[in-house]
């Protein structure tokens, strides 16, 4: 592989002068093409990544992700991913396993490595969160939930689970059990379930009650199974696939049919939701669609470009068998 000592040596000039030339820096012409040429002699090809943490300017994002083995987040990397290489951008991923002190850590270590802006796919923002986002210099973004002084993006929770609550209420359901997240998620804990509860706030002598669980499915399997022998629900909305992954086995486990007996809903529209029977009726968001956005929008930011503080993704909403008309 040839690199760039070889490139100095073959041009006869110093390595620090093929380095500023790859950088764009100051090079005479004559210097300048007999580099050209011997880098298409060899087909040398820099190494983006280095080159880039060497430059003034980069062509490197920063991404946050709380999980890599969400359904959610992967589909957003990967969007993203193939926006900034259409740009001639790199992404530089870092994973914060759901834990806030890391993820504030790897927004340090991404700056030190130069990044040009940071894409945060966010969980929760706290005011340690704000305190060190004003203090970057650098553009971020974040994807998923909402702060009104960081640029956002966000995907359309609020009106999905409006929608998705007219319909149940459509099919005639009356006795509902809410499962959401807590709210310091905002999006999935305060916006959908705030959705929800405007759909049926017109409709009389609907008994919907709320309950809170964590992303755990031995505790979604617990909560579901008191929930049931106490409640008596006709249906089960969950504020994501996963809760409603987790339900649906507890639900099987009491040797309760769905829909015949009990319908179950859930948001994202994950692949899975189609291959599963019965189907799960879900709020789809468009993930992959997302992260392109989030890419553009970074983009747009770092060449200080008029770009709204607020973007929101569109859903779409998928009926399938799990909801029974009654």
């Amino acid at each position: 592989m040839t690199t760039i000592s070889d490139i100095a040596k073959l041009a006869g000039v110093a390595k620090s002068t093929v380095s500023r030339y790859l950088n764009e820096g100051s090079v005479s012409e004559a210097t300048k093409r007999k580099i050209q040429h011997i880098i298409k002699e060899t087909g040398y090809t820099p190494n983006a990544f280095a080159q880039s943490l060497k430059a003034k300017k980069t062509n490197i994002i920063g991404t946050i992700v709380p999980q890599l083995d969400s359904y959610a987040f992967s589909r957003t990397l990967i969007g993203i991913d193939e926006e900034l290489k259409a740009r001639n951008y790199q992404m530089l991923i870092s994973h914060s396993n759901l834990d806030l002190e890391r993820e504030i850590e790897n927004i340090h270590s991404l700056v030190r490595q130069k990044v040009a802006g940071i894409i945060l796919l966010a969980t929760e923002i706290t005011n340690r969160h704000l305190m060190i986002i004003k203090q970057l210099g650098i553009p971020v973004l974040i994807v998923g939930q909402q702060h009104e002084e960081i640029p956002s993006l966000i995907h359309n929770d609020y009106d999905a689970a409006y929608e998705l609550g007219k319909y149940i209420l459509s099919q005639g359901h009356q006795r509902i059990a809410f499962l959401g997240l807590h709210e310091k998620n905002v999006a999935i804990g305060i916006d959908r379930k705030e959705g929800f509860k405007k759909s049926i706030e017109e409709t009389a002598n609907i008994d919907v009650q709320f309950f809170e669980v964590k992303m755990d499915q031995a505790q979604t399997f617990s909560i579901v199974s008191e929930i049931i022998d106490r409640f008596h629900p006709s249906i089960i909305v969950c504020a994501t696939d996963n809760i409603a992954m987790g339900t649906m086995k507890a639900i099987y486990s009491k040797g309760i049919s769905i829909p015949c007996d009990l319908s179950i809903t859930g948001f994202g529209g994950y692949e899975m939701t189609e291959m599963i029977h019965p189907g799960l009726t879900t709020a789809k968001f468009f993930y992959k669609d997302a992260g392109n956005l989030a890419a553009r929008k970074m983009l747009s930011l770092i060449k200080g470009d008029d770009t709204p503080m607020k973007t929101v993704s569109g859903y779409e909403i998928i009926y399938r068998e799990s909801v029974r008309k009654m």
